[in-house]
């Protein structure tokens, strides 16, 4: 194994594995719930759907993070890469629900799924239309676009009553603030966790002013069971389907220039071949989120 591949694949401590792991995990976690609350809330979904909705989004992440970043065979790129749900695929599938329900929108995912699975070695010859200034122009696109997003959030949270009151924008610049600061002033480990420090240090805030609230938490169930196909066995309209396919047609493109810059951060290089393998595990995920009531990847 050459020293490049060494700095990517070595192991770290547990105790910092389980850190850097959880700030992965608390980070992505928002962003991964947002779609199926978004997709719940156009389909006027009840409550106990969106929990299933989000119990196997929050599970298929799980599973799609360990195909892309353990791989097997030809199949995942074997590099730092979290795996969550695409904000490209929400205005599709929430037309897709409205006119012919949620098990269209599901087959539409399954077809999509196995079209990216299928294409991979054949969209991975692009690669080399991404030099570095494409690849950075994709990344600040999509940072740009996941603005709002955050915007909203620091509100309240589209719908809140309280959205734009002092208190939550307070909290949210001083969260960002501890995370600035920890990044500049602590150095090392501490230094590399200044996003699971500003989040923790943030709520602790919050709970202390009465505004963050963990009753409904205490309720939750520590297991919970994923049912496939919870909402009916899949339909297929085709017309719903190749909507999907242009949505991982953006994806791909997304992903290309995600896994080139992890690739620099890592010292690992990313080529053709090992691009079809990170697209080809876009599409089993995809397709085992549409089994598992999930989303695209």
């Amino acid at each position: 194994m050459s020293e490049q591949n060494n700095t990517v694949d070595s192991m770290l401590p547990i105790p910092k594995l389980f850190a850097y792991g959880l700030q992965h995990v608390l980070a992505m976690y928002a962003g991964a719930v947002a779609v199926p609350i978004i997709i719940a809330q156009a389909m006027h979904l009840p409550v106990e759907d969106l929990i299933r909705l989000i119990t196997a989004d929050l599970f298929t992440c799980g599973i799609a993070t360990l195909i892309q970043t353990l791989g097997f065979g030809n199949i995942g790129g074997r590099i730092p890469m979290i795996q969550g749900v695409t904000f490209a695929s929400v205005g599709p599938m929430a037309m897709i629900g409205a006119q012919h329900g949620m098990t269209a929108i599901y087959g539409a995912i399954i077809i999509a799924g196995i079209f990216t699975f299928l294409v991979a070695p054949f969209f991975s010859r692009l690669i080399r239309l991404f030099p570095p200034v494409v690849t950075g122009t994709i990344i600040t696109i999509i940072g740009i676009n996941l603005m709002p997003v955050a915007v909203n959030w620091m509100g309240g949270g589209v719908g809140n009553p309280q959205f734009g009151s002092l208190t939550n924008i307070g909290l949210g610049f001083l969260t960002f603030l501890i995370v600035i600061f920890t990044y500049k002033f602590a150095k090392g480990f501490l230094g590399n966790l200044s996003v699971l420090i500003g989040l923790i240090g943030g709520t602790a805030i919050a709970f202390a002013m009465g505004v963050a609230n963990f009753a409904e938490v205490g309720k939750a169930h520590w297991v919970a069971m994923i049912e496939p196909f919870y909402f009916g066995m899949p339909t297929f309209d085709w017309a719903s389907v190749l909507s999907m396919v242009v949505v991982m047609l953006v994806v791909m493109v997304e992903t290309t220039g995600d896994s080139i810059a992890i690739g620099e951060i890592v010292d690992k290089k990313i080529d053709r071949k090992e691009l079809a393998s990170i697209i080809r595990a876009d599409g089993l995920s995809t397709v085992i989120g549409g089994i598992l009531n999930s989303f695209p990847y």
